[in-house]
């Protein structure tokens, strides 16, 4: 689970270095969230494991979580930014 969000956070970072927008990179983990979520899902597919449906739906819990706060402060970045063009 942790190489997942981990995966998704570089992910993430990549494509803020090569975009320079943070709202991109936090809608790129929260797409990653339900790709890596539903990968979880479809686990139970291949192994006859219920704790596996948990186990998808626990990490895109995490990673909602966290393209929340990649949102939020890219939101208080951008607000930084208009306060000090004003003053």
């Amino acid at each position: 689970m942790i190489f997942l969000i981990i995966i998704a956070n570089v992910s993430g970072f990549i494509v803020f270095k090569k975009e320079k927008n943070l709202y991109s990179a936090a809608f790129l983990i929260l797409l990653l969230a339900g790709v890596f979520g539903g990968l979880g899902i479809a686990l139970t597919l291949f192994i006859n494991d219920a704790f596996a449906i948990f186990y998808g739906l626990n990490l895109a819990g995490y990673l909602l979580i966290n393209s929340l706060i990649v949102f939020l402060i890219a939101i208080l970045v951008t607000i930084i930014k208009k306060l000090n063009s004003i003053f």
